[in-house]
């Protein structure tokens, strides 16, 4: 039996004097409410920067200049996405265009946050509890 494939999703992982850069997604949303590292899924032929600078554009009206290598890959639980967690570089200050909320947080301050289930598994792997890939 053929398994459909898994959609690649950019998750953008911002820092800035330590603390990393997260969102709120809006309350219509899958996972309504919960925070999250900002971005989207690829476009078809995309590379992790191209989709990183359409969605971050898109999301927070930044700049992307660069995007590091993978940090963190996960299935994402009851989906069909795989989450890709990339260091990403920006340009500008984030603006909160799709997104209830942003926040920039040090991993103690993320871990009680009412994370997205992927993400929450990053800030543990970030904490220093979760293997890289899984």
């Amino acid at each position: 039996m053929m398994s459909t494939p898994k959609t690649r999703v950019i998750a953008a992982v911002i820092q800035r004097d330590g603390r990393y850069l997260v969102a709120q997604r809006p309350i219509e949303k899958r996972h309504g409410g919960l925070w999250e590292f900002p971005g989207g899924k690829f476009e078809p032929g995309e590379t992790v920067l191209d989709a990183a600078a359409r969605e971050l554009a898109e999301e927070l009206d930044v700049q992307v200049s660069s995007v590091g290598d993978l940090l963190f890959a996960i299935d994402d639980p009851g989906s069909h996405f795989v989450i890709e967690f990339h260091p990403t570089t920006i340009a500008g200050e984030p603006a909160c265009i799709e997104h209830t909320g942003l926040l920039w947080g040090t991993v103690e301050e993320l871990l009680p946050l009412a994370l997205a289930p992927s993400d929450r598994r990053f800030v543990l792997h970030l904490a220093g509890g979760e293997s890289p890939i899984g």
